[in-house]
């Protein structure tokens, strides 16, 4: 992938993980502009963000006003759009869809070793390690991705 536009989160319902990452990711500093954004690949309809995941974002001094959850389409993929999910399980289920490219486990990206865990209907104490988790998970992407850009410029 030579340039990026476009970063979408990707998980199951995008109402956790996805969007607290796209918030942590859009106070990064990158060297590029991009489009950071969420999705889910099975949104039924509309859905707010989880409420322990919003009362976490605000305490860490993010609000995500009148964020609501959208279905990734296949008018979501292209050449310079990369698509980040937390799990193999769920590239797997993207690859799935018609178009699917440049999709990757963020961790595989970041060089962790361990996924990063859904805390969907757990208690609040996990959406903070969730969050903490994902804080150094973003800051490490978006040094890869400036890296990334530094060489491609070079």
């Amino acid at each position: 992938m030579d340039r990026i536009e476009k970063i979408i989160f990707v998980g199951k319902r995008a109402i956790c993980r996805e969007p607290m990452a796209a918030a942590l990711l859009q106070r990064e500093h990158l060297k590029f502009p991009v489009e950071i954004l969420a999705r889910g690949f099975v949104v039924l309809f509309p859905e707010p963000l989880n409420q322990k995941a919003e009362a976490v974002m605000i305490s860490n001094g993010i609000a995500l006003e009148n964020y609501m959850s959208s279905q990734l389409e296949q008018n979501d993929f292209g050449d310079t759009t990369l698509i980040l999910t937390f799990d193999q399980a769920a590239k797997e289920k993207v690859l799935e869809m018609e178009g699917a490219q440049n999709v990757e486990v963020l961790t595989d990206l970041t060089g962790d070793e361990l996924e990063i865990l859904d805390p969907y209907g757990a208690e609040l104490v996990t959406y903070g390690i969730c969050y903490e988790t994902l804080s150094n998970t973003i800051h490490k992407l978006a040094e890869v991705l400036n890296d990334e850009y530094d060489t491609i410029k070079s």
